[in-house]
């Protein structure tokens, strides 16, 4: 009996842990940088590369490059709701990127580096509208061009994309690019807190 109360115990809390587990979806350029950044998020399980918003079925890397699918490339953050707030999420998507520039982030340019949100549910999409109000209420920003869309399907991106900055630390892009913004993003969003 005691056994048994034991395993009833520890799947209660291993259900528990997992029912607290929650996705959201970022694009905001390229996600080598957003998934590096997400993944430094307390809270934050995992986060994975790939491709969201378009209308290609299971679309290659080349193909969104093109960016004739309507894709962005884009991160699924999966989260324990218990140690993070979607709402928290939200202020890293926004103070990790440029909100204000459309189609473009640094040096990557079209629609596929877009800045998106993409909700999974009524209450994201609130949520993320109204953090949007608030930062143009605020003056944070002078205008705020991320789309806030409807999640369809996530596709996940090829292999040699996952984990991209921890897996190539000395490529030129990470050095250059991906350093470089996760950098400011740590300062502004020090001043912030």
């Amino acid at each position: 009996m005691k056994r048994l109360l034991l395993l009833t115990t520890t799947l209660c809390t291993v259900f528990s842990v997992f029912s607290q587990r929650e996705k959201a979806y970022f694009a905001s350029g390229c996600f080598w940088c957003v998934e590096a950044i997400f993944e430094a998020v307390p809270g934050v399980v995992s986060a994975t590369s790939g491709y969201c918003g378009g209308e290609t079925k299971n679309p290659t890397y080349r193909e969104i490059c093109t960016g004739l699918t309507g894709h962005a490339e884009a991160v699924e953050v999966t989260f324990n709701s218990k140690n993070v707030s979607y709402e928290t999420l939200l202020e890293v998507f926004f103070y990790s990127h440029d909100p204000e520039t459309l189609n473009r982030q640094g040096p990557d340019v079209g629609t596929q580096y877009r800045s998106a949100i993409f909700f999974v549910d009524q209450q994201q999409k609130n949520k993320a509208e109204a953090y949007i109000r608030q930062l143009l209420n605020e003056n944070e920003f002078k205008r705020i061009t991320t789309s806030v869309e409807e999640m369809d399907v996530f596709y996940k991106a090829e292999i040699y994309h996952q984990d991209f900055e921890k897996n190539n630390p000395t490529h030129p892009y990470v050095i250059s690019v991906g350093k470089e913004r996760k950098i400011k993003f740590l300062k502004k969003y020090k001043n912030r807190n």
